[in-house]
């Protein structure tokens, strides 16, 4: 006869298995080298800079032929900024998202 007890054993011999395979194919599968860690950080890098440099340059033009008020240089910074920022943030869930999913799919 299977005692309450008996079915809380099985679980946690499930979990300590299924925590076991994955440890030895973590242990199997290179995580990468120290260039692919520099290079998505070069990535995200690049993906805030390449915006702030854009607005920037736009401001610039705009500040000589346009004047204002208000500074067009500064204004176009902090968009350019702001939306590397959220280029970057996108690109990062991306690929946090395929990194869970690659990880749900082995455990499967």
């Amino acid at each position: 006869m299977n005692s309450p007890g008996d079915k809380e054993e099985n679980e946690f011999s499930a979990q300590i298995t299924r925590k076991e395979k994955r440890k030895v194919r973590a242990r199997g599968v290179s995580s990468g080298t120290v260039w692919t860690g520099l290079g998505m950080f070069g990535m995200i890098g690049w993906s805030v800079t390449v915006p702030t440099l854009l607005g920037v340059a736009l401001g610039l033009w705009l500040d000589k032929s346009h004047p204002e008020s208000f500074s067009w240089t500064l204004t176009l910074l902090m968009v350019g900024l702001i939306a590397g920022c959220v280029i970057a943030w996108f690109w990062v869930a991306k690929e946090d998202k395929e990194m869970h999913q690659h990880k749900n799919d082995k455990d499967e």
